[in-house]
């Protein structure tokens, strides 16, 4: 029924607790479009079921009124309406093998699917995401992780103080915070063992951006990737700062030719280069990993050098990787499952290639929270729903029984639609290979 959307209650994970709308923004659709919005009831979510309805909702478990239904996360194909518009994080288009048989159900059932993913303005960028959260959750919890790994070997750190993300219930309180472990490390400075403390960010998006914002509130000096060989041997370093060094694609691969980076050879032969990332991850006692990446690229962190590494020095300098993408089995090959708020981390043994669920035993710690922004819930969702909410109306008028040629979107929209009653749009034939 056009003008009636719905909203989803996430159902992949008990700990999600995000909303692709919030209360504030429903009563905008309610008030200024006409548009009937219908929430499924659901404790976990960030915003009560009668925040909701107070905004003009309906908290109710049937959605099969609606024109389109809003989620954030993967829907077990059991639970999936026939014949219904779709918007959520689908993690289809790289052919992901592990939601292969949602879309399969997706088809099956007629269903249309639109990824938030795919959704970007002229320039190609992004417009409806929660990147920035990911990047505060995540630097907020891996130095929560290292924290706890230094006084599990002994060292006592103002980082002993960090709490993890979901203890603050805003994201101020975290700022805050970090404000005032900084102020301890000038203070009082760190133990000379763990002097330079380097943390080396991958990417240069929403996610990586936004943890070395949080990471700033630290007394930080900035490096560049060619600087750190000179910078430890030069000695000339502090134990009251920490400090950061970026790392774009040129230096995290190179031609095996040994020829200079170019990035349209990149993206067109990657088969061509391997990782130059693994020449600084001595100088690091964190990664924070924020790149996209696709199985067609090099990883930038393999077992096989983590083997290598732990081989020649049984203490490496690298105590956690912060792997905000989460990619299974992908840019950071150490990343072999992912994990949630309730058991955040583990230690891979790069000897044995064993896991241990925690912080203590030989090798670096991972964290690979899937869900990040969700520990931040509140302000991610509505940070969310403001980037969403600007082409509701037009989603929810739209007429998904005209041929495909002549639907009505928003062109942002269009380009983000995979399947369209059943069928793979021109843009994502590609899929069947997958399928």
């Amino acid at each position: 029924m056009k003008k009636v959307i719905g909203i989803r209650r996430e159902t992949k994970d008990h700990t999600q607790r995000r909303s692709p709308l919030s209360p504030r923004q429903v009563n905008q659709l309610v008030r200024n479009y006409g548009i009937r919005v219908i929430v499924q009831p659901w404790e976990n979510r960030v915003f009560a079921d009668s925040s909701f309805a107070e905004a003009g909702g309906e908290v109710g478990e049937d959605l099969s009124s609606c024109n389109i239904i809003f989620g954030v996360k993967e829907i077990a194909s059991d639970l999936l309406l026939k014949k219904k518009s779709y918007c959520f994080f689908s993690h289809t288009v790289k052919g992901q093998q592990y939601n292969m048989p949602m879309l399969r159900a997706m088809m099956k059932k007629g269903d249309t699917l639109f990824d938030y993913e795919l959704v970007k303005g002229s320039d190609g960028k992004r417009l409806i995401f929660f990147g920035n959260y990911a990047g505060y959750a995540g630097m907020i919890d891996t130095l929560w992780a290292l924290g706890r790994r230094l006084r599990w070997e002994g060292l006592r750190t103002p980082l002993e103080e960090v709490r993890y993300a979901t203890s603050y219930g805003r994201l101020h309180e975290a700022e805050d915070a970090l404000r005032g472990i900084g102020q301890c490390i000038a203070r009082d400075g760190l133990p000379e063992v763990l002097v330079p403390l380097v943390t080396g960010f991958t990417g240069y998006g929403h996610v990586s951006t936004s943890a070395q914002r949080l990471y700033d509130l630290l007394p930080s000096q900035e490096l560049l990737p060619d600087q750190l060989e000179h910078f430890f041997s030069s000695g000339d370093f502090s134990n009251n700062k920490v400090y950061k060094v970026v790392f774009k694609k040129p230096d995290m691969y190179r031609r095996k030719s040994g020829e200079g980076f170019d990035p349209d050879d990149f993206v067109s032969n990657p088969q061509l280069f391997e990782s130059n990332f693994e020449r600084y991850l001595q100088y690091c006692t964190i990664i924070m990993n924020g790149i996209y990446w696709e199985p067609r690229f090099p990883r930038i962190i393999t077992k096989a050098f983590m083997k290598e590494m732990y081989r020649s020095n049984n203490r490496p300098r690298l105590r956690v990787i912060g792997d905000i993408t989460c990619d299974i089995d992908g840019s950071n090959e150490l990343t072999v499952k992912e994990t949630n708020a309730e058991n955040p981390v583990y230690v891979f043994d790069p000897l044995t290639e064993e896991i241990r669920d925690g912080w203590e035993g030989r090798g670096s710690i991972v964290l690979a929270v899937d869900k990040l922004p969700t520990e931040l819930p509140l302000e991610a969702s509505e940070e969310f729903g403001n980037g969403l909410l600007p082409f509701v109306s037009q989603l929810a008028e739209a007429d998904y029984n005209v041929p495909l040629d002549i639907l009505s979107l928003p062109k942002e929209f269009r380009a983000a639609m995979i399947l369209y009653r059943g069928e793979l749009t021109p843009e994502f034939s590609y899929l069947n290979n997958h399928l």
